[in-house]
């Protein structure tokens, strides 16, 4: 990810989620911070999308899908419209998130604790 003139990550504690954030990824368009009982991502400014909190009971699925170039992770909500990629492309929309080889761990855990939280395996 690039730093971004301006641009300060909240902290752990700044993040409005309630208890300690388990796994916080910084990813290409947006940082991910999951919680005990929602997750948070915080969008970069060059995003077309807002910051968001989402509570875990209302996350019907998270896909992880690790692609040769560019990964992503998405998080199905109910009542919100999830994106479909393409052989080519990946899904753009305001629960997905994109991710190079290097943060797949990060992605993987923030994978296992979403579905740990809402208890969706």
């Amino acid at each position: 990810m690039v730093d971004l003139p301006g641009r300060t990550e909240p902290s752990d504690d700044e993040v409005p989620i309630d208890g300690d954030v388990a796994v916080t990824c910084a990813f290409q368009d947006g940082s991910l911070y999951v919680g005990e009982s929602a997750l948070y991502i915080d969008r970069s400014p060059r995003s077309r999308f807002d910051d968001k909190r989402i509570d875990f009971a209302g996350v019907r699925g998270v896909t992880y899908e690790g692609r040769l170039v560019i990964s992503y992770l998405q998080i199905e909500q109910d009542g919100v419209e999830t994106a479909e990629g393409s052989l080519l492309s990946t899904p753009v929309d305001e629960n997905t998130l994109h991710f190079g080889r290097g943060k797949r761990d990060c992605a993987r855990r923030a994978l296992d604790a979403i579905r740990d939280g809402a208890g969706v395996w």
